[in-house]
C-alpha cells in the first residue's frame, strides 16, 4: 500500500507551499494554493496556463515596442533610445538585403558589412520572415511588417519554450512561471533572433530530461546552427556522464549535435564559403562593445584591448574547466540545469560583447537550476536595470550637446548591476552544488529530474569521496545521500 509521503512526492511540488516570495505574491489572486487543490484539473493545466501567460507577457513586450513601431525606428535615432524600445529586426530588414531580395551568404551586401553575420539556421529564420512579409507600400511600411511578422514567429517559440521548460521537471511544473513572468524576458524578447536557439535548446533539454539523449543532441546540433552558445552543454553532460559512467548517452548526444550541426551547414559551406565564414570572423574580429566588464576596462584605461579575444577565451576555458572540477568534486552529481546555467553565465561573464537579449539564454536554465522566486527577482532586477541603463547611454551618446541620458559613469555602474547579478545567482547555484541540502530540488528526495539517463544513477567517477561524506553529516535538515543510487534516499 503505497504511504502518505509516498503519494505527495508523486503530486506536483505546489510553489506557494515551500517559497515564501512565491507565497506572498499569491495573495494577488487569492492567497496559497491549498493541499485539497487539484492540480491540472479540467482545461486549466499547468503548461496552458504557463504558456498563456508567456504569450500574455510577450505581447506587453510587443506593446512596449510601440513608440519605435510608430516612428522612433525610423525619424530620429535618439527616440528609440530613451523609449527604450530599440529592435534589430527592422533595421536589418534592409541593412541586409532582405527588402532588395539578397540571398544570404550568397550575396554580397552594399555596405560596411559584406555578407550576413548571423548563423546559418538564424539567417535562414530571417529569411523565411522576409517570405512572409508583404511586398508593397513604403519602406517604412515593409519594415513594420518585418517586425511583425518576426514577433508573431518569435511568440511561437516563447509558447515552445514555456511548455518545454514546464515539463522537464514533471513534478515542477509551476517552476515555468519563472520564465513566463521574466520581465527582462517580455522586454528583450523582440530585440533580435536569439529566441530562436533559445527555444531550440530548451527543446533539447526536455528531450534529455525523457531520456533521449539522440534527439537531445540533434536538438542541440540545431540550435548551435542558430547560435554558438548552446554547444556549450554538450560540456556538463560530458563531465556529467564520466562521473555516472553514462558515457555512451553522450556519445549519442554529442554525434547527433555533430551531425545536425553539418547537415544545416555544409550545403552553405559548400555554394558560399565566404559568407558562411562571416559570422566566425565577425564574432573573432569584432572589438571590445557594449555591455562587457572589458568595455569598463577599455573606457577607464584609454586601451583598447586588442587582445581581448584571446583572453576571454582563455578565462571561459579556465572556469570551465573549474566547473567540471566542481562536478567531480561535488558532494553529489550536480544537475544538469545546474551546470548548464554555470558554463552559459561563463560564456556571458568574460565575452568581450553582452547584448541586452542574451539574459534570454539564461532565464530558462535559471528556472531549472535555481527555482526561488526571491534570487531570480533579484536577478531580474539587476537585468532591467542595465536593460535601462544601455538605452539611457546611447540617448546621451547620440543626443549631441544636449546629453539626455545616462552619462559614461552611470551606464557603467549599470554594466557592473548586470554582472553582479549573474555572479549572485552564479554563486547561489554553486552552493546549492556543494550543499545539495539546500537545492530545492532536491529537498522532497529527488535526484535529478532534468537528468534522465543520469537521474538516480550510481556514480562512477568521484573527487574526495570522504570529506563529503562528512560534509553532508554536518547539516541538520533533509539529508541526502552523498552519490546515491537512489532517488528518494535520504541519509
Amino acid at each position: 500500500m503505497t504511504s502518505v509521503h509516498e503519494d505527495r512526492r508523486r503530486q506536483p511540488v505546489r510553489p506557494t507551499a515551500e517559497d515564501p516570495v512565491a507565497a506572498a505574491g499569491s495573495e494577488l489572486i487569492g492567497g496559497p494554493a491549498g493541499r485539497r487543490m487539484l492540480p491540472g484539473a479540467g482545461w486549466w493545466t499547468p503548461v496552458r496556463v504557463i504558456a498563456l501567460l508567456a504569450i500574455g507577457m510577450f505581447a506587453l513586450g510587443m506593446v512596449q515596442k510601440l513608440p519605435c513601431y510608430s516612428g522612433g525606428w525610423f525619424f530620429g535615432a535618439t527616440s528609440q533610445y530613451t523609449h527604450a524600445c530599440y529592435s534589430d529586426i527592422p533595421h536589418l530588414f534592409n541593412a541586409r538585403g532582405f527588402a532588395s531580395g539578397l540571398t544570404p551568404y550568397l550575396d554580397r551586401l552594399p555596405g560596411d558589412m559584406e555578407y550576413l553575420e548571423y548563423p546559418v539556421l538564424t539567417g535562414f529564420f530571417m529569411e523565411a520572415a522576409s517570405w512572409l512579409t508583404p511586398g508593397g507600400g513604403s519602406i517604412v511600411q515593409r519594415e513594420q511588417a518585418y517586425w511583425l511578422v518576426n514577433a508573431g514567429m518569435l511568440m511561437v517559440c516563447t509558447a515552445v519554450i514555456a511548455v518545454c521548460v514546464t515539463r522537464t521537471h514533471r513534478r515542477r511544473p509551476w517552476d515555468a512561471l519563472l520564465v513566463a513572468l521574466a520581465p527582462a524576458f517580455a522586454l528583450t524578447a523582440t530585440i533580435n533572433w536569439d529566441l530562436f536557439a533559445v527555444a531550440l535548446t530548451a527543446a533539447a533539454m526536455l528531450m534529455w530530461s525523457r531520456s533521449r539523449p539522440l534527439a537531445a543532441g540533434v536538438l542541440i546540433g540545431l540550435a548551435t546552427a542558430a547560435k554558438l552558445y548552446p554547444v556549450l552543454l554538450l560540456g556538463p553532460l560530458l563531465v556529467l556522464c564520466l562521473r555516472a559512467g553514462r558515457l555512451r548517452a553522450w556519445g549519442s548526444a554529442a554525434g547527433g549535435a555533430a551531425v545536425a550541426w553539418l547537415v544545416v551547414n555544409l550545403p552553405v559551406m559548400a555554394l558560399a564559403p565566404e559568407g558562411w565564414q562571416k559570422f566566425y570572423t565577425f564574432s573573432q574580429e569584432r572589438p571590445v562593445d557594449f555591455g562587457s566588464f572589458w568595455l569598463i576596462i577599455s573606457q577607464r584605461t584609454g586601451d583598447p584591448l586588442e587582445g581581448a579575444n584571446t583572453w576571454a577565451t582563455a578565462l571561459t576555458l579556465l572556469l570551465c574547466a573549474g566547473i567540471g572540477a566542481l562536478a567531480l568534486y561535488a558532494p553529489r552529481r550536480p544537475r544538469f540545469a545546474q551546470l548548464a546555467f554555470l558554463v552559459v553565465a561563463v560564456f556571458i561573464l568574460v565575452n568581450k560583447v553582452y547584448s541586452p537579449q542574451y539574459v534570454l539564454w539564461l532565464i530558462p536554465l535559471a528556472a531549472l537550476a535555481r527555482p526561488r522566486w526571491r534570487d531570480f527577482l533579484i536577478w531580474q532586477t539587476c537585468e532591467v536595470l542595465y536593460f535601462a541603463g544601455i538605452w539611457m547611454y546611447l540617448a546621451y551618446t547620440s543626443s549631441g550637446d544636449k546629453h539626455h541620458g545616462l552619462p559614461l559613469e552611470g551606464y557603467q555602474f549599470a554594466i557592473l548591476l548586470h554582472l553582479l547579478g549573474t555572479l549572485y545567482l552564479s554563486a547561489v547555484v554553486i552552493r546549492d552544488v556543494l550543499m545539495p541540502e539546500r537545492d530545492p530540488v532536491r529537498r522532497d528526495g529527488s535526484d535529478d529530474p532534468s537528468g534522465g539517463v543520469l537521474d538516480g544513477a550510481p556514480d562512477a567517477v568521484v573527487l574526495g569521496h570522504r570529506r563529503h561524506a562528512r560534509h553532508a553529516a554536518h547539516y541538520e535538515g533533509t539529508q541526502v545521500r552523498w552519490g546515491a543510487a537512489q532517488r528518494g534516499g535520504s541519509a
